[in-house]
């Protein structure tokens, strides 16, 4: 897919999708009052402080302090990138890609900026092999751990 995914998509697919559904998929939930607990995924405990909330939609790991929604708990849990994570959250709800294929997408030109940095690197290495105090600032780099190259 090329392009950006639009944000009303992911806001319609984050409606639609239950994070229960899609946590327990994966790791077992257990009722607990009004939301779900489990040992975190994220990290060994032996105690569950890994809580999921259907009425606001989200987790949070009280011991490792991971938290987020489903689309968060895909990318961490599964290892997806974000555009994988809408896929597969999309094709669970059963919600179709929005296609994006030959627009242009605007991106700004940063050429610009990057001569100006190209500028300011060519200025700043003249400083270090000619100015009076360049010795001084030599032994400040070595004694940070940096090296000649």
């Amino acid at each position: 897919m090329a392009g950006k995914i639009p944000q009303q998509f992911i806001d319609d697919l984050l409606g639609r999708v239950d994070i229960v559904d899609v946590i327990e998929a994966d790791i077992p939930l257990k009722k607990a009052g009004k939301d779900f607990q489990a040992l975190c995924p994220f990290h060994g405990e032996k105690t569950p402080s890994f809580t999921v909330s259907q009425e606001k939609q989200f987790y949070h790991c009280f011991g490792c302090g991971a938290h987020g929604s489903a689309l968060g708990f895909v990318m961490n849990y599964r290892g997806l990138n974000f555009v994988e994570a809408v896929e597969e959250l999309a094709n669970l709800v059963g919600l179709e890609m929005p296609s994006r294929e030959g627009e242009l997408i605007n991106t700004p030109d940063y050429s610009p900026l990057y001569s100006a940095l190209e500028a300011a690197q060519a200025f700043f290495i003249q400083q270090l092999r000619s100015h009076p105090q360049k010795q001084r600032v030599v032994d400040y780099l070595k004694a940070r751990g940096l090296t000649g190259q």
